[in-house]
């Protein structure tokens, strides 16, 4: 009987090459009775064989099992630490430990032993079928059928479900696994879904890792395999990962150990948000997963800093010194931070404390308020932050600080005393909000305070934007959520503020940046066109107009851009409040035509048609076109699919407003220079209809501007006619102040100067507001308004004393035996000459400030900048009707009363008969006509046909003219009619010229005689 023993020594060459080594795995068979040197024995090892043949060394030597042959009988085992291969298990069932008498020389016989954790989870639909012992006997009898079965335990049982871990010692197949869970689901009517570790091998850095640093992780399993995945886990929060700003996967199948499926992952720029636990995940089917976990340890710095002090601010007017404490807080963090406190170039003491969610650093600094002290140049305190690496991070505040001398705001409420030109910056927002409040002193006045407080909700959901954009939980799911979240936070009537709106368009915007790297499905579109109406309901007041512009066409090029890259398959329309979107896959060679909002929509191309319509949007965007109405829709269109040359048609509705004069704009948003542009576009009637046409697909609409008068020298015209005017008045004014006691005679003598005295008193006071904002660009929003309403005023003032002049002659003329009482008269002529304007004007303001409608063309300051004046829109829209409709009734009353006296004057000269009386009927007439029309406001008529006449009219610059020198002269008409035309006034001012005082009275008893009129009946 021989015995002879077979020793397999498993060793491992490497070929060293330029390009890199190659490691291969060596097995052969010897027999225990010869001996040899080992190195004959790698020297018959075939170099040939290896794919790129160069040296080679043995790195390590293994014994890996021992058989006994005796006669034709084998036994075989083993060595300590290896295990029979899979190959062996599956082909001739020696598994695990056991001996094995089959016959193994083809097969990779033994392997080392590996340790390889099951997690399994069991789940039922109703009710487990089994339970305690009997489901640990059911898993163990077919788990134990995998090779390197060692043991199994159910760690977690309840009603519908069961947590069991399994122990193995060897890297086994996924498809033994997937045939003993399918054969258990069908046995306990359940699913089962399992997780594997110690399969997967990661790479990872040990080290402390410095704050935004880039690193990379690498993953490797020695099967082929459908997928891989990476998670990041931080407290009790997981994650998954996904291409982003900031993080890159990476996946590549492999097919053995020596090609081993692979996948990475990149982070660009570590923050405390990728600090934690990363598991790598490899799947083979729903069933099974592969996991490997490593914790990436980060020696974070503070991603946002929050200074602030108490008090805000320090008054150190009074001399003496005082202590302001400075609070720099931080997000609550594991990192054992070194702070430290500087202020004057020296180190100030800390103190901290903390909560779940940060920690708060403070520090109580002594400002020096003596006169020789730093001024607030150099009133600066800083707080760094030193990680475990050495790193470091500030936060530093200006401290604001109130010296003797120094133009302060008062103290008002929460704001203290605060010098000229600082802010003071409040972190107290009102409950549920989070962010803070502002305030600059300007000279000795506060500005309006500033909110940039949003509410938590909305930060919660801009917070899980960032993430999803990095790459952090950037999945359908949570993108769904966030849109989600974003339609409820700015449901229309929750009263969102600017800074609100603001932050929801970041929103926008930055799932817009991310959906150009990662995928999102048409699921997400409802609550995405939901939350993108809804802000267009919202409050988009900021106090500057250059953000508000800046926001809406931030909000246009996010919304076009998610309508972009949300890929959809069944989707055609959609339509919310504001936007209306509607989606066409077209065939080669065929046209589309279809509305949205109204909005004809003609475009032949091929693809994927994508239009959205958006209302309120238009009045926001930047408009650079001169006296343009903003557009009622903006219409995007968007192609996909298509190569093919592109041309669109786009019947927009008929503009409201849109008159003779109006000039209609074919227009696209040009997103390189926000704002509107022509290039490409032009205009194309067809039948009763106007296109908008252009050959290039982006945001579109249709802009309407009235055609302004520009002719030459009006302008001079105008200013010449007013100064003239201005000082006929004053001359006018005077002479009435020196002839009054001797020209007012009898009670209508008194009505006729009385009410001329208010007229010319209101024309000059209304001309010098003319004058005073003709260049409205000079003034600022303040005066420009007061001008505005004085103008509006004084005018409307004006016409109701000439209404008063018009119906006393109107009276004396139709009532001839009935004279007018003088307190009547004066009674009533100050009720229609002050009282009636005050109540229009006022009653104007009121409505047009407090309803949100335009009393001039900017509803911030209520006021046009452009020209200091009421604005037109249409007819009978625009506040200049508070002006119009009382002038054209008083212009009308008053023609009605001079025709009266003409028809009188008329009907009085009939029975003298003869031509002399035709010639001095026809002479009083003319006379009636030139003395009534300029205090009787009948030139104003003129206005209106400015107004009517369309500017393309050849008429139109002869009216323009016509009413520019006419009116502009009306007060140097009102001295020559008013004054030199009256006989009485002529003589007095000969007798008054020629003796060098008046007549009758003294200068001191005209004045009397003219302010105390009033008073007598």
């Amino acid at each position: 009987m021989w015995l002879t023993g077979l020793i397999v020594l498993c060793g491992t060459a490497l070929t060293i090459q330029a390009t890199g080594v190659e490691t291969y795995h060596v097995e052969f068979v010897i027999e225990s009775n010869v001996t040899m040197d080992i190195s004959t024995v790698l020297g018959s090892l075939n170099p040939s064989q290896i794919s790129q043949p160069g040296s080679f060394s043995v790195t390590k030597l293994n014994l890996t099992a021992v058989c006994e042959i005796v006669g034709d009988q084998s036994t075989c085992n083993c060595s300590f630490g290896y295990v029979w291969s899979n190959a062996v298990c599956d082909s001739l069932r020696c598994c695990k430990d056991s001996s094995c008498s089959a016959n193994i020389s083809d097969f990779n016989i033994c392997i080392p032993k590996v340790t390889v954790c099951l997690s399994g989870l069991v789940t039922a639909i109703n009710k487990l079928t089994d339970s305690g012992p009997d489901l640990a006997k059911k898993l163990t009898d077919h788990f134990q059928e995998l090779n390197g079965f060692k043991g199994l335990n159910v760690t977690g049982e309840r009603t519908t479900s069961a947590d069991f871990e399994v122990e193995l010692s060897v890297l086994f197949e996924n498809a033994n696994l997937n045939r003993v869970i399918e054969t258990l689901e069908n046995k306990l009517e359940a699913t089962i879904t399992v997780v594997s570790s110690g399969l997967v091998s990661i790479q990872y850095p040990k080290e402390i890792v410095d704050y935004n640093s880039h690193q990379t992780l690498n993953c490797t399993y020695g099967r082929a395999i459908d997928s891989a995945g990476w998670d990041l886990t931080y407290g009790n929060i997981k994650s998954n990962i996904n291409n982003g700003i900031v993080s890159e996967v990476t996946f590549e199948s492999g097919n053995s150990s020596s090609h081993p499926s692979k996948t990475n992952i990149i982070i660009r720029k570590v923050t405390g948000n990728w600090a934690g636990k990363y598991t790598c995940s490899f799947s083979k089917g729903p069933k099974v997963k592969h996991v490997a976990s490593a914790q990436l340890d980060v020696a974070l710095l503070p991603d946002v800093i929050t200074m602030t002090t108490n008090p805000l601010s320090v008054d150190c007017s009074e001399g003496s010194d005082k202590t302001v404490e400075v609070n720099a807080t931080i997000q609550a963090t594991t990192e054992p931070y070194t702070v430290k406190a500087t202020y004057n170039n020296g180190e100030q003491t800390v103190t901290n404390t903390s909560n779940m969610a940060q920690i708060n650093y403070s520090s109580n600094i002594n400002i020096n308020c003596k006169p020789t002290s730093p001024k607030r140049c150099c009133q600066t305190v800083t707080f760094t932050f030193t990680n475990r690496n050495h790193k470091n991070m500030e936060g530093k505040i200006n401290l604001t600080v109130v010296y003797v001398g120094d133009t302060t705001c008062p103290a008002d409420q929460k704001w203290p005393k605060t010098p000229s030109g600082s802010t003071v910056v409040s972190q107290e927002c009102e409950p549920g909000k989070v962010g803070s409040i502002e305030r600059t002193c300007l000279g000795n006045t506060w500005s309006e305070i500033l909110s940039k407080c949003i509410s938590e909700n909305l930060k919660k959901v801009a917070n899980a934007a960032n993430d999803f954009a990095q790459g952090l939980g950037a999945t359908q799911a949570v993108a769904l959520s966030i849109f989600s979240g974003l339609k409820n936070s700015s449901t229309s009537g929750s009263e969102m503020n600017g800074a609100e709106t603001q932050e929801s368009i970041n929103v926008l915007n930055t799932m817009a940046d991310a959906s150009a790297t990662i995928s999102l499905t048409e699921s997400i579109l409802p609550d995405f066109l939901g939350a993108a109406s809804n802000i267009l309901n919202n409050s988009w007041e900021l106090p500057d107009k250059s953000l508000l512009h800046d926001m809406s066409s931030k909000y246009l090029n996010s919304v076009e851009g998610l309508v972009r890259n949300i890929q959809v398959n069944n989707t055609q329309d959609l339509n919310t409040q504001n936007l209306d979107l509607k989606i066409w896959r077209v065939e080669p060679n065929t046209t589309i035509n279809h509305t949205v909002f109204d909005v004809a929509v003609i475009l032949n191309a091929s693809g994927t048609v994508k239009t959205m319509a958006m209302k309120e949007l238009g009045k926001n965007l930047e408009m650079k076109f001169k006296d343009t109405q903003p557009p009622s829709i903006v219409l995007t269109a968007i192609l996909e699919n298509s190569s093919s040359r592109i041309n669109i048609k786009l019947g927009f509705p008929p503009i409201e407003d849109s008159t003779e004069d109006s000039e209609v704009f074919c227009v696209f948003w040009n997103t390189s220079t926000n704002e509107w542009s022509r290039e490409g576009c032009w205009l194309e009637s067809i039948g009763n209809q106007t296109f908008c046409e252009c050959n290039h697909l982006t945001s579109f609409s249709m802009l309407m501007s009235k055609i302004s008068v520009s002719l030459p020298f009006l302008d001079e015209i105008t200013y010449v006619g007013l100064g003239v005017s201005i000082c006929s008045l004053l001359v006018f004014l005077v002479i009435e102040v020196f002839v009054w006691s001797a020209v007012v005679k009898s009670n209508l003598s008194h009505f006729r100067h009385t009410a001329m005295v208010n007229i010319s008193l209101c024309l000059f006071l209304a001309d010098c507001s003319f004058l005073a904002s003709s260049f409205p660009q000079a003034l600022s929003p303040t005066w420009c308004l007061v001008l505005t309403v004085c103008k509006h005023f004084f005018f409307t003032a004006m016409f109701f004393w000439m209404l008063c002049l018009s119906l006393m002659l109107l009276h004396q003329v139709i009532f001839v035996f009935s004279p007018l009482r003088r307190r009547v008269y004066m009674f009533v002529s100050s009720i229609l000459g002050y009282v009636c304007p005050t109540v229009i004007v006022g009653a104007t303001y009121v409505y047009y400030r407090y309803t949100d409608t335009n009393y001039h063309d900017d509803k911030t300051n209520y006021h046009d900048d452009k020209t200091c004046w009421l604005i037109y829109n249409s007819l009978l829209k625009g506040s200049i009707h508070a002006f119009i409709l009382p002038v054209g009734t008083i212009v009308l009353t008053n023609m009605f009363s001079m025709a009266v006296v003409i028809l009188t004057l008329v009907k009085s000269s009939i029975p003298e008969g003869g031509k002399e009386d035709d010639k001095e009927m026809v002479k009083s007439i003319m006379k009636a006509v030139v003395f009534l029309t300029p205090v009787f406001g009948v030139t104003w008529a003129l206005g209106f046909a400015v107004l009517m006449t369309p500017s393309k009219d050849p008429m139109s610059p002869v009216i323009h003219y016509t009413f520019t020198i006419v009116n502009s002269l009306q007060g140097f008409f009102i001295l020559l009619t008013g004054c030199f035309a009256e006989k009485r006034v002529r003589d007095e001012l000969c007798k008054l010229i020629t003796s060098g005082r008046p007549a009758s009275k003294s200068k001191s008893d005209s004045m009397k005689n003219l302010t105390t009129a009033n008073t007598k009946d």
